[in-house]
């Protein structure tokens, strides 16, 4: 495929870590937009419990994929890739840049380095999707867990969809899944990637810290509003399941809120363990007494 001239930088790492001021720093350096890739930010029915850019955040630069879709319409990371790759190729001959920050690795790679052609077959599908119905969820995280535990480790374990998936190519192919899935840059962009380097113990005070501000900013409320579409895939998030689960008297509300703050914790360590097949990520010290800003053009070799 044909190159695309001009610099894809990409803010990608787990939740609660920076990503959305930093991204748009960096678009008004660049005088260029915004693709959000965060799976669950496309929906415009989620918004507290997504840690969607602010008002004043989206009127600062133009972003993509946000408010975007509706949960009645899941967006796949292949969709995604379909729908994002015109608006950055735009970008990068417009702008000669683009910036696409998010935590959802799967969609990042979807569209900055095309998928991989993975094999598929109906019937081994249904066969797993028998065996959710019949044996539950932890059936077949355990097979997963059991067949490939390198993808097991940063896969949505709570996404019975792409269990289902990575088991039938198993079978498919006798290879684990996380082998056949390695993201070549089939598009031959050329990409910068950052993340925000925070102390375990820290990226996890803020998660605690994001948790508190949703539930002051209205996530109860919001979450009841989704609650008689609960079944929706798009609705299995962290933020919105739990408090579904509350409201069937499966948790009390301080269990709950809880359950959200342990649950985003295990989400931001399987983020962070999915970019460690990055060998290009440059890590970017939020301790340091330069600016997060000043040490990525810093990277680029861009003068302030």
């Amino acid at each position: 495929m044909a190159n695309v001239k001009g610099k894809v930088l990409i803010i990608q790492g787990p939740t609660a870590s920076g990503k959305t001021s930093l991204a748009i720093q960096l678009a008004e350096k660049f005088k260029t937009e915004i693709i959000s890739a965060d799976s669950r930010q496309f929906y415009h029915e989620m918004s507290i419990g997504t840690a969607k850019p602010s008002e004043e955040e989206l009127s600062q630069v133009k972003h993509h994929f946000v408010h975007s879709h509706s949960i009645h319409q899941e967006i796949s990371a292949s969709q995604f890739a379909l729908e994002a790759k015109p608006i950055l190729d735009e970008l990068l001959i417009s702008h000669g840049a683009a910036v696409i920050v998010g935590g959802s690795g799967m969609f990042i790679d979807a569209l900055t380095l095309g998928l991989d052609d993975i094999p598929h077959d109906t019937e081994i599908q249904k066969k797993w999707s028998l065996y959710y119905e019949t044996e539950g969820l932890e059936f077949l995280q355990n097979e997963l867990a059991r067949l490939d535990p390198v993808y097991f480790s940063s896969v949505d374990r709570m996404n019975s969809v792409r269990l289902i998936r990575a088991l039938e190519v198993i079978e498919l192919t006798g290879k684990p899944y996380s082998e056949l899935r390695k993201g070549t840059n089939k598009h031959s962009y050329s990409i910068e990637r950052f993340g925000i380097a925070w102390n375990r113990s820290d990226l996890y005070n803020r998660i605690d810290q994001r948790v508190d501000f949703m539930i002051e900013a209205g996530l109860l409320e919001e979450a009841k509003s989704l609650f008689p579409l609960r079944n929706l895939k798009a609705l299995n998030t962290v933020g919105y399941s739990e408090f579904f689960r509350y409201w069937e008297n499966e948790f009390n509300y301080e269990e709950s809120i809880e359950k959200i703050k342990q649950h985003t914790r295990n989400y931001a360590k399987r983020q962070l363990t999915w970019l460690k097949r990055y060998e290009d990520l440059v890590e970017l010290n939020p301790y340091s007494d330069n600016l997060l800003i000043e040490q990525l053009m810093k990277q680029l070799n861009v003068s302030e």
